[in-house]
């Protein structure tokens, strides 16, 4: 999804920590560009210090279910962290989660393509998360780190996702941890350092969580639309609202959020669209997804990839990413996506379980080849110790 100038050095993450206390402070209050989640982030820092993420690693291993109890063997602060967040918020409202689970199972292939080949692909130049995911451990395995980014969305598209049985709220607190990690070790990476836009800024604020959000719920919500694929309005409410728990669960503050859709149109055309650029880092991640989709997807040719990603992205992103042109493949699509869309759109009140089978198969599919033949919940979402090798 994604703190000190290089010329000083490699200096521990207290001094970076203190250095930016006051401004983090002043701005946090109004600014999500200013805003991380400190608590956890100091938590993080002292595991890292003391050598203990190793075991937490281990503990955590056996927590998957909403509803399992925290591990044993935690340490004390820690598993008091977990025990306070490891909740729904308040306002959370149960119906529209569970309608929001019965859409993401109707529209699933619709969304795998826009998360995948959209949004995973736009990712890559949205430099600032790009570079963080290049610095960072992930980005020396794409192929790991897309297994815990598709286990990520696989669980929020669970039909039991947010319910005690599913398995979204716990993953969304690994992925928490995981975030308050990099923000500790990116810092120290001379690399990062180098390219990063605003090396006096940590990496993965809530107003980059916010600008993923954007390029993964807003960005998909609206090529629905664009693509006419029938929603009801309380659809896409609840689609909305899985996605503002999702990100709340993340750590991004609820004075953030945006609370309707035009909302985070007005916010996403503010913090996302002006900022798309590519980057090197960013060409060598988007080129290592696509190597991995088109091993996926048995007997497609990367031309086809290359111009499902202009149709769904644009052209411009295809020649910021240097991806070749195969204009007969550019033909199939145009003609051949809306016509898939209007055949299976007028064929689910027939035969819904067929579609829905053959959505999960894709699905499965997809983290079998992620996952080297695992299960997808056998996807491990671990604490980073250390960022790229060499970094």
């Amino acid at each position: 999804m994604l703190s000190l100038g290089a010329a000083l050095g490699l200096v521990s993450v207290a001094s970076a920590t203190s250095a930016l206390a006051a401004p983090r402070a002043a701005a946090a209050a109004a600014d999500p560009w200013w805003a991380w989640d400190d608590e956890v982030d100091a938590l993080l820092a002292d595991l890292l210090r003391t050598g203990q993420v190793p075991a937490v690693n281990t503990a955590l291993r056996s927590w998957v279910d909403n509803n399992d109890a925290l591990p044993g063997g935690l340490p004390a602060n820690l598993a008091t962290w977990l025990q306070k967040v490891n909740k729904l918020p308040s306002w959370a409202d149960r119906a529209k989660l569970r309608l929001a689970a019965d859409f993401n199972r109707r529209k699933d292939t619709y969304l795998f393509m826009l998360y995948g080949l959209g949004s995973g692909i736009m990712s890559t130049v949205i430099p600032r998360e790009a570079k963080s995911v290049y610095w960072s451990a992930g980005g020396a395995n794409m192929q790991d780190r897309a297994a815990k980014t598709f286990t990520f969305g696989y669980d929020l598209s669970d039909l039991n996702a947010f319910e005690p049985s599913g398995q979204f709220v716990v993953t969304a607190n690994k992925t928490r941890l995981v975030h308050a990690a990099v923000r500790s070790l990116l810092p120290r990476s001379p690399h990062w350092q180098a390219v990063a836009d605003e090396p006096n800024r940590l990496p993965i604020s809530n107003g980059d969580i916010l600008v993923t959000f954007h390029s993964l719920g807003t960005f998909a919500h609206k090529k629905l639309k664009e693509w006419r694929v029938p929603m009801t309005a309380a659809e896409e409410e609840a689609f909305l609202h899985s996605w503002q728990v999702a990100i709340y669960l993340l750590g991004v503050r609820e004075e953030f959020i945006p609370q309707t859709w035009a909302a985070a149109e007005a916010q996403s055309a503010q913090v996302l669209t002006p900022i798309l650029t590519p980057s090197v880092e960013g060409r060598e991640l988007a080129e290592d997804l696509l190597g991995l989709t088109a091993q996926i997807d048995m007997g497609v040719t990367r031309g086809f990839l290359n111009e499902f990603v202009r149709y769904v992205l644009s052209d411009q992103v295809g020649d910021w990413l240097h991806l070749p042109r195969d204009y007969g493949a550019s033909a199939l699509i145009h003609a051949g996506w809306p016509a898939y869309i209007a055949f299976r759109e007028g064929l689910i009140p027939i035969v819904p379980a067929g579609f829905y089978l053959f959505d999960q198969f894709i699905r499965a599919l997809a983290m079998l080849f992620l996952n080297k033949g695992a299960s997808p919940t056998a996807t491990l979402i671990t604490i980073p110790t250390a960022n790229r090798p060499g970094a």
